[in-house]
């Protein structure tokens, strides 16, 4: 199955699943795909958009649920092939969801768009990618990375110990 966005049923599937090389899934619920679209960059005039994802681990499990996104906020910068998001505004969520959440609901990566149908990532997407798995904070040995594009949405899992990125396959 492909991870087509405009051609999901979303009556059939409550979210679409990654597989991990560790054997672990990685669950995108419909929400946060439908949340992802609203910025698919399916006309010239459109941007690049993007945030941060967080959710939860699930405990004995080497399994993640991606619960919550960010969307584009004042202060972030985008052009038709960019996107820099601005590190303050997005952590103050971060922080409020880690909280409300009884320190649950945590921070598992980045997304934002491409302008092409089946998105790979740039020079500077990995680069970026490769700096957050070295300097970020976070709970686990694993970032995750989603590039929506104007067909397909794509996966990719960073290990911050080897600093190696792989695409993940939809299940």
């Amino acid at each position: 199955m492909r991870n087509v966005l405009f051609a999901m049923k979303p009556k059939t599937k409550d979210f679409l699943v990654y597989t991990r090389p560790n054997g672990g899934r990685i669950k995108l619920p419909n929400e946060v795909i439908r949340s992802v679209h609203e910025y698919v960059q399916n006309e010239r005039h459109k941007s690049e958009a993007g945030g941060v994802m967080m959710g939860r681990y699930i405990l004995n499990s080497p399994d993640v649920v991606i619960d919550k996104i960010t969307f584009p906020m004042s202060g972030d910068k985008a052009t038709r092939t960019t996107f820099f998001r601005k590190k303050l505004a997005h952590q103050t969520i971060i922080d409020r969801e880690w909280e409300a959440s009884g320190n649950t609901c945590t921070y598992l990566g980045e997304w934002h768009t491409h302008p092409e149908a089946y998105p790979s990532p740039s020079y500077i997407d990995m680069f970026g990618w490769k700096k957050k798995l070295k300097k970020d904070i976070f709970d686990s040995d694993s970032l995750f990375f989603l590039i929506a594009g104007t067909v397909e949405m794509r996966m990719w899992e960073g290990h911050k110990c080897s600093k190696t990125i792989s695409m993940l396959k939809l299940s």
